[in-house]
């Protein structure tokens, strides 16, 4: 096959892709790229930059797809020791995870996302493929290995340690967005996780605040907190755990009431909505009391509720954290503002995810939610 020809089926396989990637991946130089793209235009094969959108508005998830490695311990794991195991291995990533909730719950999807040029890479693509997630954006790195996660879990189910290998997303820079603008003005919500650069991370917050598209940022480790700018002016919601909070608060928060003091400084910072997750006990999330708003000298404060998780019988925890956010963002995204309904919403699909050993579980379907759960009747 010729490399003109080569570089066609780049293009039809991804309509986004710049000539510096298309030169990379044929190893031409970008006039040789420049000077095929011109013939395919002459010859009416392209009819110039194929910025090419989907017919409906879609959430857009930027972040980690990883394979993911789950080891997991067959008697109560021993530290410092040899410890017999099982190993499975899956797809992961925060951003590919609530990519593949969003779609199970009957949301068009797309993921931004950066690829290794290996068998993982193809495998990762060949199945958001499946699922349903739009990849188009995606490029390949040559090179690069796929980001890789793995988990140890102890006999119960529950995470003693994790291990990410996740350099591969520094790639994804405000330049690399910028090539990318196109198919991100076609979502309707974005839904960001911290693996992104910080500069990155900033400048989808100016987009937020500048063209009104919410906005929805999950924290994925406490290491990685830095990542998160000071200023949070268009956030529409943050999503991160009690550790998390600790971090961007720099000191512990032992009671309810430090909780609730760190989530107004958030929102202080320019936040809307917080959730804070505590794992199987259940979240934290903020809402305002405008009751005293009317009043001589009144002003609208933030108030934080507490819902509990459900009592399962837990088989894996993986993807549980991700399975929540997906479903409480898939409740803002449809335009309902109410955060009750959707922690209430999250906790179920979280419940569902626990129960299973899949990252994703199977039961996640698009008719989870027609009708309200009981929490949302309460």
């Amino acid at each position: 096959m010729s490399k003109k020809e080569q570089l066609y089926g780049l293009i039809r396989a991804n309509p986004f892709i710049s000539q510096q990637e298309m030169a990379q991946a044929l190893g031409l130089s970008r006039s040789a790229v420049a000077g095929h793209v011109a013939s395919l235009i002459r010859e009416r094969r392209l009819v110039g930059r194929a910025y090419v959108l989907p017919p409906e508005r879609s959430v857009l998830c930027i972040g980690a797809a990883n394979l993911d490695r789950k080891l997991r311990t067959v008697e109560p794991l021993r530290m410092g020791t040899s410890n017999p195991a099982t190993a499975a291995e899956t797809f992961g990533g925060v951003a590919r995870n609530i990519a593949e909730n969003l779609v199970r719950l009957g949301m068009r999807c797309a993921l931004l996302t950066a690829l290794g040029d290996d068998s993982a890479g193809q495998a990762l693509r060949a199945h958001a493929r499946h699922c349903g997630i739009d990849m188009t954006g995606t490029p390949v790195l040559p090179g690069a290995a796929t980001g890789t996660y793995t988990a140890v879990l102890d006999a119960s189910g529950e995470m003693a340690v994790a291990l990410a290998d996740m350099g591969l997303y520094e790639q994804l820079t405000p330049g690399f967005l910028a090539s990318r603008q196109a198919q991100r003005s076609a979502a309707s919500f974005v839904i960001a996780d911290l693996n992104l650069p910080h500069d990155t991370v900033a400048l989808l917050l100016d987009e937020a605040r500048r063209d009104g598209i919410p906005l929805a940022i999950v924290a994925v480790s406490q290491p990685k907190m830095a990542r998160l700018p000071r200023d949070l002016a268009g956030l529409r919601l943050l999503i991160l755990n009690r550790g998390e909070l600790e971090t961007r608060a720099g000191r512990p928060l032992p009671t309810e009431a430090a909780v609730r003091d760190a989530c107004r400084a958030v929102q202080a910072d320019g936040a809307q909505d917080v959730i804070v997750t505590c794992g199987a006990a259940g979240v934290y999330y903020t809402s305002f009391d405008y009751t005293s708003a009317g009043m001589p000298g009144g002003t609208a404060a933030s108030e934080l509720h507490w819902l509990p998780a459900h009592d399962v019988a837990v088989v894996d925890v993986t993807g549980a954290g991700d399975a929540f956010s997906a479903a409480a963002c898939w409740t803002l995204a449809h335009g309902e503002a109410d955060l009750a309904t959707a922690c209430a919403r999250g906790l179920h699909a979280a419940a569902l995810t626990v129960q299973s050993p899949h990252t994703v579980s199977p039961a996640l379907t698009a008719e989870l939610f027609s009708a309200p759960l009981p929490t949302e009747q309460e």
